[in-house]
Parts: C-alpha cells; structure tokens; sequence
C-alpha cells in the first residue's frame, strides 16, 4: 500500500498484521541503531520556535517567534512538515501519533534514543497544548500562508512572509484535525506517564476536550479552511477516520467505555487498504512498515535516509538544507533570493539534514537526486515518524 504523501513517490509498505510478525524475515544488514538515531535527529531540523541549548543540528537558528501574533496569542514552536517554512498541524499531529506508538512499542528496545523520542514528541506536544488551549472554543491548526510560503526559498530563520493563524470553531468545525490532534496528545500521555505524570495529565485532559469538541462539532476542516489546507493537506478522505483514530487513542489512554461506544457507533470497516497522515483506517487496525529497501537495499544501494551510509541524497527539496547557514552567510535572504544561485545549483546542499527520508524513487527504481524534483526528493516529518518504530525493533533485536 502506498502511504500518500504531499507530491511524494515512496512507496512505504504496511502490512495488516501484528507488530512483530514477519519482523525477523529483514534481509540485508543495515546498522538499525544508526539509522533510528538518525531519524530522530531529523526532527531537530524541522523545528520551529527557539532552539533548546541541547539542539545538535547546529546550522538551524531560532524561527518563528511571532508565531500567533495576527491572532494575539502565543504559538511558538511545533515543527515545519517537509522542506518549506508552514506549519500544518494536521500532518503534524499524525506525526506526533506515530512517533508516540513507537515509543509505546518499541520504547524499551530505544536505548538511549528513548530520551531523543520524548523530546521529539515533547516539541509538538507543547505547542499543540497551546493550539488547544489559548483561545476557548477555538483549535488553532495552522500557521503560514502556504501558497505564499511556497512561492519563496529562504531559511525559516529569515521569514518575512505573513504568518497567517487558522483554527477551526464550532461554526468552522474541523473534527479530522481535532481527531488528529486528540489522537496525538493521548497516545503522548502514556508516553510521559511514568517519566512525567503531571505532563502527561495534562496531554491527556487536553486530548479529552479537544476529542470532545472533534465529536460535537462535524465537519472537514478543508471545508472550513479552503485554499490555506488544500492542495496541500486537504482530508480527502474526510473525518469519520479521525473519530475513530482518536476515540481509538483515547479508549488506550483512559479504557473509558464511552469511547468504545463511541468507536461502535461509528463503525470501523472503511477504507482499510490506505494508511496516511490524511487516512487513518488501516492504522486503526495496525501497522507495520519495511525499514531495509529504504536503508539502502535497493537496485541502486542507495540509502534514502540523507547522512545515513556512504551514498545517500545530497540535493533534497529543502530549504534550510539547501541555503547556507547563519553562521555562514549572516546577511539575510529574502523570498525571491535564494532560487539564485542556490536552489537551481547542481552543488550538493551546504547543511546535511542528518536523519531526512525523502520522497524516494520513481515506479523503477531511478533516483535524480533533483533539489527541483520536490516530488522524490522532499523529506517530511511523517515519513520519519512512521519509521521510527520499526527501526527501534530491529535496533533492539540486531547484534550491530
């Protein structure tokens, strides 16, 4: 099955079955630790708001610390979803799920890379508590305009597009995201349920209220939200999914009935050969994904994992990887200033976005390693996290 991403080709396989069935049948000998390392790091990459002093993807600099001011409120933080400078809290919510079931499965075969999880989770998790929260009655689910931000090329650090704010009301429903974003914060309670109680209380209250709202006012938040989600990540497949990804969440959190009642009265057998950041049906049921091809067990022996084994992408459609650093080039680049001479090079990009899974190759195995090619040579922050915890269980299970 395909997992439909944003313009992207790669075909990550799930198969309908339990977690470690058919795990041990991997070929190849990739070095799962490093490659769950690096997948993680990834996401330091794609953060928004001010850095922590631990932030180990040097060449990135605080971004974003307007965030929510056309609106009067704080929305600092979260993550960027792929290679442009907009936050869209739909994918990234989906994001944060399956970074979070990782963990739930997989936590104890992590090693040190457990406490690189939770600060993962932990950077979505706070802004999505101040998505829900700021404002009564309100979901904030966005920030950036994306046909403006996707008409620049400059570092998130140099923004000087308008940071457009989107929510989603009662009267603007949008129970897909609040599904999303409920699921999210309950799978994140469990995760910081013995590390941190009173954070994880606080995820799961969170998750119940905006679960609550998702149920109470339907509607798809691409009808509310028009051109600011869709092209990009309307919910083709509407919201019922949602509801039920997130009931399903927060029945694992809580074991209220009430979201089992929930969860029958929807029904559950829709769609279930499609699992992504927009359709959740399959993953209702159970996920697994094929970590070697992408590790560089290909006709090609590439590895689409950018930094990862010694031939790997060096053109990605991304544009803090592609723009040279603050560090490097201090003077600022404005919308139009970085297509010159920048993203139109052959050069490999300056930064390396250690951890990045791309697109990945066409329907035969070709590669172009094209910066232009957004199509194959994007990295997004949900193909990193549904890959996460298979790596983490074949890291706890090889002898590399």
């Amino acid at each position: 099955m395909r997992i439909m991403i944003k313009g992207a080709s790669f075909c990550l396989f799930f198969f309908l079955s339990s977690f470690v069935i058919g795990l041990d049948t991997v070929q190849g000998n990739p070095n799962y630790r490093d490659a769950l390392a690096k997948s993680l790091l990834f996401f330091q990459g794609q953060r928004s708001g001010r850095l922590s002093k631990t932030q180990q993807i040097t060449w990135r600099s605080n971004s974003g610390l307007s965030d929510g001011l056309l609106a009067h409120v704080n929305l600092i933080g979260g993550y960027y979803d792929a290679g442009d400078n907009v936050k869209f809290n739909f994918p990234m919510a989906f994001t944060t799920t399956m970074l979070s079931w990782g963990a739930l499965e997989y936590g104890k075969k992590m090693g040190p890379q457990l406490q690189e999880a939770r600060a993962a989770i932990r950077w979505a998790t706070d802004y999505f508590v101040k998505c829900a929260t700021v404002t009564p009655g309100k979901l904030y689910v966005g920030v950036g305009d994306p046909n403006v931000d996707h008409k620049c090329w400059e570092r998130p650090e140099d923004m000087d597009t308008v940071r457009s704010v989107y929510s989603v009301s009662p009267s603007n429903p949008g129970s897909d995201v609040a599904g999303e974003t409920a699921a999210a914060l309950a799978a994140a309670s469990m995760v910081f349920r013995k590390v941190d109680p009173k954070y994880s209380r606080l995820l799961l209250k969170t998750a119940k209220n905006v679960m609550q709202f998702a149920m109470q006012y339907r509607g798809a938040y691409s009808d509310s939200l028009g051109s600011a989600v869709c092209p990009f990540y309307c919910s083709y497949s509407g919201y019922k999914d949602e509801l039920l990804w997130g009931a399903a969440w927060l029945l694992r959190a809580t074991n209220d009935v009430s979201y089992f009642n929930f969860l029958k009265s929807l029904g559950a057998d829709d769609g279930t050969d499609i699992f992504s950041w927009d359709n959740k049906y399959a993953g209702a049921h159970v996920l697994l994904s094929r970590v070697d091809y992408i590790l560089g067990v290909n006709p090609l022996k590439m590895s689409y994992m950018v930094g990862y084994g010694a031939y790997f992408p060096k053109r990605i459609h991304h544009r803090g990887s592609s723009l040279p650093s603050l560090a490097s080039h201090a003077q600022a680049i404005g919308c139009d200033g970085g297509f010159q001479p920048f993203f139109y090079t052959s050069n490999p990009n300056p930064n390396i976005l250690t951890g990045a899974i791309v697109g990945g190759p066409n329907q035969n195995d070709g590669f172009p390693d094209d910066r232009t090619d957004y199509s194959h040579s994007e990295p997004a922050t949900y193909i990193n996290a549904a890959i996460v915890g298979p790596l983490a269980y074949f890291s706890g299970s090889s002898t590399t």
